[in-house]
């Protein structure tokens, strides 16, 4: 089966075919950045992250292009709830007013944090809209020629009634809407339907921009139009965001883009479905709003919060609970402990069984199939428990050798690209981490306590904590780090080293009390693991 995608425009499932060969063009709408971005926010970047590592599985090469919207209504909203007066530039750097970037920098910087806490992935641009106004402007003025705009007070509005295509998208029709009103709201519901505004007036408090087209600031639609056609060019391959985002966002998008162009703006729209949260939408009043912080805080794995949001299809609803982290958790162990046994067999590395090449070629198959379904994740999921009880059966009756198991570890760290959520070897090089505790182990024997504690504080920047109190050195994970990657090697070498440094079992060395179970689960097993990181 060929690689199909479920289109919004069509409302079928289609066959992808990019524009260029071998090369697709993706634009993923991003965070406003007016606050922490929340775990509906990521179920939908963490959708977008899976579509791109599959298509580079598949052998593509990908462009992709995710915004940050910077000026926004709920940015000068938030503002002004907090009685700041915004402005841009310096020309009315004015003591009562603060710039907008004072606001929305710390925002992008812990959305980025979160991002790669969560593995996803870096794309290629992140766009400011604050940084692209000469786009907007150039394409409001592309719109006007057309002539399907009107000025009222200002501002510069879009006529819906002059696209007849208008509602294509949500399929929302035009005769049902108010033509000939305005809205100058960036987000309202299909019953508010109406002329939508590209370009607001000035307005008292806000941030503006002298152009062109008067003082004033771009509406949010125009915003992304500007930035994608700039970086993807004025026809492009996917389109992706939350469902939240059909109308009135993309619908506009569609409308004002393919009004400036005369061509097709977008030829695959993928949106991902809502998150509740234990049945309900999630909202503050509810007292069930969490960011990834809220979680992290609570004692959770970003890995397993990562695979919780992944493992359901995207375009079915997810209703979050901690319950079902907590089995997301026990799902992802099954895996983990599997790679565990396959670096335990020993013997020589004989080629791998017929019977064993058979079972990795049929979950390969099916996981392929499974992808190239529109990203059926519940199907590949599936595909992995499989190949994880058929090989600790094997285990377990002795019939694994070595070339077996190799075979079979390799099928989940191919795997391990498109999904992010199997094997904890992420980011630090086992060879570079037991190097130093090697070092580190040397110099403390040479009394070499300066370079010692070098190496001390270069593995706490990688995530381990190696501490010397006066009950003797206490070793952790560092909660913001987590996971922390080590080979059997690097993991026994550790742990020998904590057993030296403190004179003490390994379960007896002290762990820290916001992180209950770190070191019970890395040290009180049999056999090394591999990560040091919170029990779920």
């Amino acid at each position: 089966m060929s690689l199909q995608f479920f289109s919004t425009l069509t409302r079928q499932k289609e066959e992808f075919v990019p524009i260029e060969k071998g090369r697709v063009r993706l634009y993923t709408c991003g965070p406003t950045v007016y606050n922490y971005a929340h775990i509906g926010n990521f179920r939908t970047y963490l959708f977008e992250d899976l579509l791109r590592r599959y298509l580079k599985f598949r052998g593509y090469q990908v462009t992709q292009v995710m915004n940050i919207t910077d000026v926004e209504d709920k940015i000068i909203r938030t503002a002004a709830q907090k009685g700041i007066e915004l402005f841009q530039g310096a020309a009315e750097n004015l003591p009562e007013k603060i710039p907008l970037d004072e606001i929305t920098d710390p925002f992008i910087q812990a959305f980025h944090e979160d991002r790669h806490t969560l593995r996803i992935e870096d794309a290629e641009h992140y766009p400011r809209a604050t940084r692209y106004i000469p786009q907007m402007v150039s394409l409001i003025q592309r719109i006007i020629d057309q002539g399907v705009c009107y000025e009222s007070d200002g501002s510069i509005y879009f006529s819906i009634q002059k696209f007849p295509h208008y509602g294509c998208l949500s399929g929302h029709r035009i005769d049902e809407m108010k033509a000939g009103a305005r809205v100058d709201q960036d987000e309202y519901e299909k019953e508010d339907a109406r002329d939508f505004v590209l370009w607001k007036g000035r307005r008292e408090g806000e941030a503006y921009w002298q152009t062109a087209l008067g003082e004033g600031r771009p509406g949010w639609h125009i915003e992304c139009s500007a930035m994608s056609m700039e970086l993807l060019g004025e026809t492009f391959d996917i389109h992706c965001g939350g469902e939240d985002n059909i109308f009135p966002h993309h619908e506009n998008e569609i409308a004002q883009s393919e009004c400036a162009t005369q061509k097709r703006f977008v030829n695959y729209w993928l949106h991902s479905r809502h998150l509740m949260v234990e049945g309900r939408k999630m909202a503050k009043s509810e007292g069930n709003f969490f960011t990834l912080r809220d979680l992290v805080e609570r004692g959770f794995d970003p890995v397993t919060i990562r695979f919780a949001l992944l493992r359901q299809h995207y375009r079915d609803s997810l209703n979050f609970t901690f319950d079902g982290l907590k089995a997301a958790g026990e799902e992802r162990r099954r895996w983990t402990d599997l790679l565990l046994r396959l670096d335990e067999i020993q013997g020589s590395e004989a080629a791998p069984l017929p019977s064993t090449r058979d079972l990795v070629q049929d979950i390969e198959d099916r996981l392929i199939a499974a992808m190239d379904d529109d990203l059926n994740t519940p199907q590949a999921v599936a595909c992995l428990h499989d190949l994880t009880t058929q090989a600790n059966k094997r285990i377990d009756s002795g019939d694994l050798a070595r070339g077996d198991a190799g075979l079979i570890r390799e099928v989940f760290a191919r795997w391990e690209n498109v999904f992010g959520v199997i094997i904890e070897d992420r980011g630090v090089l086992d060879s570079e981490i037991e190097a130093l505790i090697e070092e580190r182990i040397s110099s403390r024997k040479a009394k070499n306590f300066k370079r010692s504690d070098e190496i001390r504080d270069h593995l706490q920047a990688i995530g381990i904590i190696l501490e010397d109190t006066p009950q003797g050195p206490a070793g952790s994970a560092r909660p913001d780090t987590f996971p922390v990657i080590l080979s059997s090697a690097s993991a026994k070498r550790l742990r020998t080293e904590v057993i030296q440094l403190s004179g003490s079992p390994c379960h007896q060395v002290q762990q820290p009390s916001q992180w209950p179970g770190v070191f019970e689960r890395y040290c009180r097993r049999p056999d090394p693991i591999h990560t040091l990181q919170p029990c779920v």
